[in-house]
């Protein structure tokens, strides 16, 4: 059962545009007023701005950056993503924390978070180093109503919303390498790897995690990936507030997701080419024991690699190593 104090945090971030009287608070808590005064003082000394006012009440007007469920629901501008936030100072992954509550049945748009990982995983198993409190490391849960051969169209879809929101932080151009990678200046900044549960015709449900490179220095990379990797304070040269990015994210998210089950596919399609890493350039590629090269023409409505080789012809890759 959450504490008095995460209680009241959560009352007042409920109403974070309005003030919440004492008696109300005490009320809805079944709590004393003094209990209710004496939890707001240990708000305030432990980072929360809390305004105060005669014969109106209480209202939160900033958080401690620190992560935590409460601080991450205050200010989050969403109708049902991250409703259900599940948020570890240290785990093995957020992946598999979100396939576990996805298989016991939590609600579609549950966001699990951490500020470290101890188990952090990519694509094909690859190790992700997050074993630090530098970068963002989450994972969401959805049930979306479609079609098991639409699931790789979610990691499209989460790559423009990534390199949408950096790019409006960051000021820095941002670009998608197919099919899960955000990269700056030829370096990668974050990625994304989409898990799924599905029958042949239904998906149970989709994790999608992701991981961005935020705050970390340059030394902090380990040596493995030092010269393939950047973050976002190296490339800006200033640090991020991780908890906006996180609530941007998941507000972008939310939007394209709807506007998604509106209208489709065809939308993010143009705008995931737009981004497109190495657009219209030549790559070689090896798919199964077969290496070959083409020029990138884009993405299919299937979420493939479009490629086009020496003889015009467009061919479709769904799965590949690509010399980048």
């Amino acid at each position: 059962m959450a504490s008095t104090r995460d209680r009241i945090i959560a009352l007042l971030s409920d109403h974070c545009n309005s003030y919440l009287s004492g008696q109300a608070i005490s009320d809805q808590l079944n709590i004393s007023r003094t209990a209710v005064w004496k939890q707001m003082k240990v708000l305030k000394q432990d980072g929360y701005l809390i305004e105060a006012i005669p014969n109106k009440g209480y209202r939160i007007l900033s958080t401690p950056d620190k992560l935590s469920e409460n601080t991450l629901r205050w200010g989050l501008e969403t109708n049902w993503l991250g409703k259900s936030i599940y948020f570890h100072e240290k785990i093995d992954s957020t992946q598999t924390k979100a396939n576990q509550l996805a298989q016991s049945g939590c609600e579609h748009g549950t966001v699990v978070l951490a500020d470290r990982q101890e188990a952090g995983r990519g694509r094909m198993n690859r190790t992700w180093y997050s074993d630090h409190n530098d970068g963002i490391w989450m994972s969401i849960v959805l049930r979306p109503t479609v079609l098991p051969s639409q699931a790789a169209q979610f990691t499209l879809l989460m790559g423009t919303v990534l390199a949408d929101v950096l790019t409006e932080k960051t000021g820095l151009s941002i670009k998608i390498k197919w099919p899960n990678d955000l990269f700056i200046n030829d370096k990668k900044i974050a990625g994304i790897l989409t898990e799924m549960q599905a029958e042949q015709d239904q998906i149970h449900y989709l994790v999608i995690g992701i991981g961005i490179n935020v705050n970390q220095t340059t030394q902090q990379f380990d040596t493995a990936i030092r010269q393939k990797a950047t973050s976002l304070r190296e490339a800006a040269a200033q640090s991020f507030s991780k908890r906006d990015l996180i609530q941007s994210i998941l507000h972008a998210f939310e939007i394209q997701y709807e506007q998604y089950n509106e209208t489709g596919f065809s939308e993010i399609k143009k705008r995931w080419e737009k981004r497109g890493y190495k657009m219209n350039q030549h790559v070689t590629y090896q798919s199964g024991n077969t290496r070959s090269e083409g020029i990138i023409r884009g993405i299919g409505q299937d979420g493939a690699l479009l490629l086009q080789d020496k003889d015009g012809e467009v061919h479709s890759l769904y799965s590949a190593e690509i010399d980048w």
